[in-house]
């Protein structure tokens, strides 16, 4: 592993502080760590974001609940706040990894993490292509084994996905993610933060050098309920085989408005605004919606080894929306 500086950030503007070396922030750094160890990641200087103060609160300000990015998933887990308005996160930050992950990782690392693909997460040098890693190279997953990847939004380039359960919940709650960097702060919508391979052939989110994510905003919507299902081969420290996060609303026991994301389908937490629209006027029953999910999904092209994602995806789906529907 290359060696590298370390230096404590003692206020935001540290992080994106440039001198012409590659510089590198880390939060909980149970990612960021693996990168190094692979060889993904290089740099010459890694910024410690932990002692910054203000960074890891859960505040609601009027009809928004705001999320400090260093934040710990099981802080955000168990949060009054989050449980009550934001339910689905809640879910995903606590079935994401292990408990004591969950102690360490971030809200704002979490949602920056690579994909799993096995042929991107080998040590160099690696014995087979793969785009993301050496650009040019081919992406050995595509005629390889690719029973865990994309569905949605791939290129012969790159058919990864990205694996974070918080992103997913996100999404659905259309929370905004608010970065800080030498031009100052900025918000996207977390639907749009990442990029699929056809929206970029090397980037992975709209973040530009020298930002880093403060933190997330999400409103809170009156008669709002949510939910997020895990499909996973165990209960625990597993990644998803398909995630879904569903965000209802409504009115005398039909769905006056409806939020649904996919997660593990493709690099990015994919919005079904067909299946959305579909659903309004509906009883949040699995009869009643599968067939606005099914078409929804009619979009997809699964690979030689994960067309059980399909079908896995409406289920997840369904399961989201009965599971959001029983809560309000």
């Amino acid at each position: 592993m290359k060696n590298f500086d370390y230096a404590v950030a003692g206020r935001l503007e540290d992080a994106f502080i440039s001198d012409g070396t590659a510089i590198m922030p880390i939060a909980g750094g149970t990612e960021l760590l693996n990168w190094l160890r692979l060889g993904i990641s290089a740099p010459d200087r890694v910024i410690d974001l932990g002692g910054i103060e203000g960074l890891d609160g859960i505040n609601r300000d009027g009809d928004r609940l705001s999320i400090g990015a260093l934040a710990t998933l099981n802080a955000i887990g168990e949060d009054a706040l989050v449980a009550e308005h934001a339910t689905a996160l809640a879910d995903a930050c606590l079935k994401a990894a292990s408990a004591q992950v969950r102690n360490r990782a971030t809200i704002g690392g979490n949602v920056l993490q690579k994909t799993r693909c096995a042929y991107f997460r080998a040590e160099e040098p690696l014995p087979w292509g793969c785009n993301k890693r050496a650009p040019g190279s081919g992406c050995a997953a595509r005629d390889g084994l690719n029973d865990r990847h994309a569905i949605l939004g791939w290129t012969d380039e790159c058919v990864a996905v990205q694996p974070s359960d918080p992103v997913v919940a996100l999404a659905a709650l259309d929370a905004e993610v608010e970065l800080h960097g030498p031009n100052g702060r900025r918000t996207l919508p977390v639907a749009d933060f990442h990029l699929t391979p056809a929206e970029a052939a090397e980037a992975e989110t709209r973040m530009t050098p020298g930002e880093v994510i403060v933190a997330y905003h999400l409103p809170i919507t009156a008669g709002r309920s949510s939910a997020y299902v895990k499909v996973r081969e165990r209960a625990s420290y597993e990644y998803a085989l398909v995630s879904a996060a569903a965000a209802l609303t409504l009115d005398g026991g039909t769905i006056r408005q409806a939020a649904i994301a996919l997660g593990s389908v493709a690099l990015k937490p994919w919005r079904l605004p067909m299946a959305e629209a579909a659903l309004v006027g509906l009883e949040p029953r699995r009869e009643a919606v599968l067939s606005a999910l099914k078409a929804a999904l009619a979009e997809a092209r699964p690979l030689a080894h994960n067309r059980y994602k399909v079908p896995l995806a409406v289920n997840a789906a369904a399961r989201a929306i009965v599971e959001a529907g029983a809560k309000a």
